[in-house]
């Protein structure tokens, strides 16, 4: 299951996603995080799963890579929404047990949660899916660039925003093969109860947080044998320009949120 997660992953490609300008997919995702949550009623809900169902389109990436990156969280949608569908009592009595009670608000809210969630993970894992971790840097730099004059230390931030996100699949990997090492020294990790399998993981956690360190100190020996001392006087190969279809895709996602908008408006 843990090769299934594809969190930071880049694809490569030449769809009309993958040639946006960088800084405009992360505020264009910024928009679209705003989108989803700007109204509570089906209509906003719609426009924002039209929205994405044409990103996804678009940028020509598998439908199965956007399931992988929703199946590592169905547990925690599940959990949240039963738990919304017990503590809810408002509306129209579906089902009633002592204290359990199911209404139609708890019902609805729970379902609408959760097609939010997932429509939050596709839409902002085509950030990942299609920026290269070196130019999301460059980009993220870019945009934060006016910090500098009150003395942020915006290069090292996004470097550090990068490295998180590059070591995020190389770390998933890492956990399963020591998980796959421990399993054939007959270690029960999957079996036994909550609390058998908790202190089991102790075995996992150990090596990974080992070999985590022992990555970060061997990149931190690679970039000083490379001379980096932070983004003073540094010079990039690819400039960052942009074009008219970056402006024209900013302008549909606007077109969006202002329609979500309306609808969230008129509906109140």
């Amino acid at each position: 299951m843990l090769r299934d997660i594809t969190i930071g992953q880049y694809f490569p490609g030449n769809s009309l996603i993958h040639r946006l300008d960088p800084r405009f997919k992360i505020v264009i995702t910024l928009v679209y995080i705003l989108m989803l949550f700007t109204g509570s009623s089906v209509i906003c809900l719609a426009v924002g799963a039209l929205y994405t169902v044409m990103a996804v389109l678009l940028s020509k990436i598998p439908v199965k890579m956007f399931a992988k990156s929703i199946r590592p969280l169905l547990p925690f949608l599940i959990l949240t929404a039963a738990l919304n569908i017990l503590f809810i009592s408002s509306g129209e009595v579906y089902f009633k047990w002592y204290f359990i009670k199911i209404t139609s608000d708890g019902v609805s809210l729970s379902v609408f949660m959760i097609i939010r969630i997932v429509l939050l993970i596709m839409g902002s894992s085509l950030l990942t899916y299609t920026t290269s971790p070196i130019t999301l840097t460059d980009a993220i730099e870019r945009l934060l660039s006016p910090l500098k004059k009150i003395k942020l230390p915006v290069h090292e931030l996004a470097m550090m925003m990068s490295i998180a996100l590059r070591f995020i699949p190389t770390l998933i990997e890492e956990t399963d093969k020591i998980m796959s090492a421990q399993k054939a020294r007959g270690a029960e990790i999957d079996t036994g109860s909550f609390i058998a399998r908790a202190k089991n993981m102790i075995a996992i956690l150990v090596p990974l947080f080992i070999s985590a360190f022992r990555r970060a100190d061997e990149l931190a020996t690679a970039m000083e044998c490379r001379c980096y001392s932070g983004g003073n006087g540094r010079t990039r190969l690819r400039q960052l320009k942009s074009a008219g279809r970056d402006y024209a895709a900013i302008a549909v996602t606007l077109i969006f949120y202002a329609a979500a908008l309306a609808v969230g408006f008129l509906t109140k």
